[in-house]
């Protein structure tokens, strides 16, 4: 997922007023016979997935401050090597399946139907160390579909008539990014399988992050966290990972700010305001003029009892992006003691913009009742 991609926020659902994860455009088909994760499940517990499994039947070593654990092909239930990564929390967060020889997708009607049906998102040409009845250099396609909160991405040649699968991947969707089996240590496993003869080296193939992996992990162990994405929102988790994120460092601008931004929410969320604030300004600081920074920084100057400061912030957030919403919404409620006439016509232009919205329905009845109260 492209970085703009992974801060792309919808105004009504992010925030202070609201950390549900964010809404998915319309998704590409799913579906697939192939029989993958079928004795796990993404956000499993590290400690059960172990005690399906006896030690000598998997093999365990880091993966940045969480772990990878992996069942070779020759006893794993898909005839894959299948890897399996947990967070430091030991939840279950992604899984890689690689078929170095490639798994024939003609007895699986249903994926090749889905595969059909998605568009890929890259093109290029692998060497592929053990691909049985094929040349070295195939023509690869990456294919993503998924469903509300994770991601399935498939590797594959020969798309159309008789696809090979080489490598799919699930994560829930904060970790994608470090997920795609287009990255380049993922693609090496499948030209240096173990045993294989490797093939030839194309050292310029494959996405690399430029940004700390460690980095990069902590903040999607934050956004997971933040939004619920594995049972239950966890504040105490998020700020834990978006401190460690911000201690690490990025050297982009934008993502640093939107860790800060982040932590903010997140000390929001824990009552603490005054921390909030300061992270708050620090995101402010680093990439000026942000509608999402700037109302949840309102909402806080509301909390610490600075009413005009927050209007103010309310005000500039809706200049900036004039259908945004919760904004909208914040500065009703802001000005509903100084200029009740304003705070009508803000209730009624937010609920203009969240018509038939079922997210907003809690939001959308105080909106109603203020704005017939304000009216008698």
């Amino acid at each position: 997922m492209s970085l703009a991609g992974l801060f792309a926020v919808v105004g009504l659902v992010i925030g202070c007023g609201g950390s549900a994860a964010p809404v998915k455009p319309p998704l590409p088909p799913s579906q697939t016979d192939l029989v993958l994760l079928a004795s796990t499940a993404l956000c499993e517990r590290k400690i059960d997935f172990v005690g399906k499994y006896p030690v000598t039947a998997h093999t365990a070593k880091n993966w940045g401050s969480g772990h990878e654990l992996t069942i070779p092909l020759e006893t794993s239930a898909s005839h894959g090597e299948e890897s399996y990564f947990f967070d430091e929390d030991g939840v279950l967060v992604g899984a890689l399946f690689t078929f170095p020889k490639g798994l024939d997708l003609k007895p699986y009607p249903v994926l090749r139907r889905t595969l059909s049906q998605l568009k890929p998102s890259v093109e290029f040409y692998l060497n592929v160390a053990q691909l049985e009845t094929r040349t070295n250099m195939e023509s690869s396609s990456l294919l993503e579909t998924g469903d509300e909160k994770s991601t399935t991405q498939y590797l594959v040649t020969g798309l159309g008539e008789n696809p090979t699968l080489l490598q799919a991947s699930f994560t829930i969707d904060p970790y994608v990014r470090l997920f795609s089996p287009y990255r380049r240590e993922f693609l090496d496993r499948l030209r240096n399988p173990t045993g294989g003869e490797g093939g030839q080296k194309m050292e310029s193939q494959g996405t690399e992050d430029k940004e700390p992996f460690s980095s990069l992990q902590q903040f999607a162990r934050g956004q997971a966290a933040q939004l619920a994405y594995c049972g239950e929102k966890n504040y105490d988790i998020a700020a834990d990972a978006y401190q460690k994120t911000v201690a690490t460092g990025f050297t982009n601008k934008v993502w640093l700010a939107e860790a800060r931004h982040k932590l903010g929410v997140t000390w929001q969320a824990k009552g603490q305001f005054e921390k909030a604030k300061a992270e708050l300004l620090q995101s402010l600081a680093l990439r000026p003029n942000i509608p999402e920074v700037l109302n949840n920084l309102g909402t806080v100057q509301v909390k610490l009892g600075d009413k005009a400061a927050g209007l103010s912030l309310f005000e500039k957030a809706v200049t900036l992006r004039p259908n945004y919403a919760l904004a909208r919404f914040n500065l009703a409620e802001a000005c509903e003691g100084t200029n009740p006439k304003r705070a009508i016509s803000e209730y009624e232009t937010y609920l203009a913009l969240v018509e038939g919205i079922p997210e907003e329905d809690a939001r959308i009845a105080h909106a109603k009742e203020r704005v017939k109260a304000l009216k008698q």
